[in-house]
């Protein structure tokens, strides 16, 4: 999931690199959520999650 989520940040931000799309993962609240076993987030598509993730990086926070 991380390395599907790192990938898709790079789709959308050309300039960024890997070490800055998996920093964006780890520290994020979408991957906190995803790594909790009581969200079953881990179950969801990677571009489900990505929507999350790209939402939280938008404002700021998880929603």
């Amino acid at each position: 999931m991380v390395k599907n989520l790192a990938l898709l940040l790079l789709e959308k931000h050309a300039d960024w690199t890997m070490e800055q799309a998996l920093s964006a993962v780890f520290n994020s609240d979408t991957y906190q959520k995803v790594m909790n076993e009581q969200t079953h987030l881990y179950y969801q598509s990677p571009r489900y999650v990505f929507s999350f993730l790209e939402e939280e990086l938008r404002t700021g926070k998880f929603s």
